[in-house]
């Protein structure tokens, strides 16, 4: 896995849940055994999960260690800092802010223990925590930078996870050299952007053929 950083250079809608759930499920009767099953976005069995290039057990890992961390980052906060927990492949990434070094310390030490965790990559500030418009500001720069990685022909871009904070990138996943070097290029280009953190698993053309 790597850990680098780069600089920038600067109608129907009126149905009730219930009605749509019964919608649903009548809908699913009518399926053979084979359809593809859509678990948290990931279709298991389907051309989704292929493309997110995680085995179906490591996407169920890291929707449970994302759902596991908020109880552990309670007992160790309380209501205080503004963290978030994003698990890529079992590597979790941790960004936001806290109140004080041993508070980031702690939060680390919390996550390293919640199974299946397999390594951990903190990149916590000791600061105020960021205002609601900074974090807006983060989502837009995230959707930009989501948007790049779309139209560039070049890039399989469900194949990398895109975090923001305070303007800085954060890219996850499991890719290539070449391609971990094309989202940077394509991430530092984006108006906005003031730092690119990489956060790949880098692997080689051989394994990516092996699950083809």
């Amino acid at each position: 896995m790597t850990h680098e950083t780069s600089r920038s250079t600067m109608g129907q809608g009126r149905r009730s849940p219930l009605a749509r759930l019964g919608l649903g499920l009548a809908l699913a009767a009518t399926l053979s055994a084979c359809t593809p099953l859509l678990v948290g976005g990931a279709m298991v069995g389907g051309t989704m999960m292929y493309a997110d290039r995680r085995s179906a057990g490591a996407q169920v890992d890291d929707g449970a260690i994302e759902l596991k961390a908020i109880g552990r980052l309670k007992e160790v906060l309380g209501d205080k800092g503004h963290v978030n927990v994003t698990s890529y492949n079992r590597t979790v990434l941790l960004t936001g802010e806290v109140d004080t070094e041993a508070d980031k310390a702690a939060v680390e030490q919390a996550i390293q223990r919640i199974d299946n965790v397999r390594s951990t990559v903190n990149e916590l500030a000791v600061m105020l925590p960021s205002p609601l418009s900074s974090r807006s500001s983060d989502s837009f720069l995230t959707g930009k930078v989501k948007a790049s990685m779309v139209d560039a022909k070049d890039l399989q871009a469900n194949a990398i996870k895109v975090v923001t904070e305070r303007g800085t990138v954060y890219l996850m996943g499991r890719v290539t050299e070449r391609e971990a070097n094309r989202a940077t290029e394509l991430a530092r280009t984006v108006s906005g952007v003031q730092r690119v953190v990489r956060v790949f698993e880098i692997v080689s053309e051989a394994d990516l053929a092996e699950r083809k």
